[in-house]
């Protein structure tokens, strides 16, 4: 068992190939990158299952923006039911109200049922108030991840309050996994400061292009810098 989480985007079943050839953990899998990432259909879950033992949890979005309705929700149910009978060992998801705010009885909804477990996405980033949303992330169910830049803006901007909240509270620092922009030069400072998790894109793709297949030597690059930071970091009891 890795001594971290490195989780990559996948768009195909050879992402998901890829990924897991480089030592990743796991793949957030989506089918398009359009609008910052949307669901994918529940027989590429199947293709990826049939092709791969990595772990994987589909995006559960269906269209741009974090916001949801009564209607599209039921649909969103569905779906997840799907991915999950599909081999998902979980799925990514995040909503907001129109406040933005967490909108934790939608997303209450959505998970309240199972007993997956799944991950918060970047929707907290563009919340008014990311303290409350942590709170709010915090009382949902089940949640074992929160997927966050810091910032809209990504992880250069964000740095410095992912490790003042990863350093101010254990259980928080347990549940970010840093991604949005995130560059080998962060990796350092999230393991000193308690994070354990980690999400690549684009910078395991040759040109950092989406349109290039995952490539197995950069994953890879990733995995050994992880590992090497919190070994580091063990060493020195953090």
């Amino acid at each position: 068992m890795a001594m971290a989480v490195l989780e990559i985007i996948a768009l195909h079943a050879d992402d998901a190939e890829r990924a897991e050839a480089g030592g990743a953990d796991r793949v957030e899998l989506v089918g398009t990158m359009a609008d910052d990432g949307l669901s994918p259909e529940p027989r590429l879950v199947e293709k990826v299952r049939r092709r791969t033992s990595i772990r994987v949890r589909p995006m559960v979005r269906l269209r741009a923006g974090f916001g949801t309705d009564g209607g599209e929700a039921t649909r969103l149910k569905g779906l997840i039911s799907s991915y999950l009978d599909a081999g998902a060992d979980g799925v990514v998801l995040g909503f907001l109200n129109q406040a933005n705010q967490v909108d934790r009885q939608v997303v209450s909804e959505l998970v309240g049922d199972g007993d997956f477990p799944w991950t918060f996405h970047r929707a907290i980033d563009n919340c008014l108030d990311t303290d409350q949303a942590w709170v709010d992330v915090l009382s949902l169910p089940r949640v074992d991840q929160v997927l966050t830049a810091g910032s809209v803006r990504g992880v250069e901007h964000g740095l410095d309050d992912l490790l003042r909240r990863a350093k101010a509270d254990p259980a928080v620092a347990r549940l970010i996994m840093a991604g949005g922009g995130l560059q080998a030069e962060h990796v350092p400072w999230l393991v000193r400061a308690g994070v354990r998790a980690f999400h690549v894109g684009s910078r395991v793709r040759p040109g950092g292009s989406f349109k290039a297949y995952v490539d197995v030597p950069l994953v890879q690059s990733w995995r050994e810098l992880i590992d090497d930071e919190v070994a580091h970091a063990r060493k020195a009891g953090r």
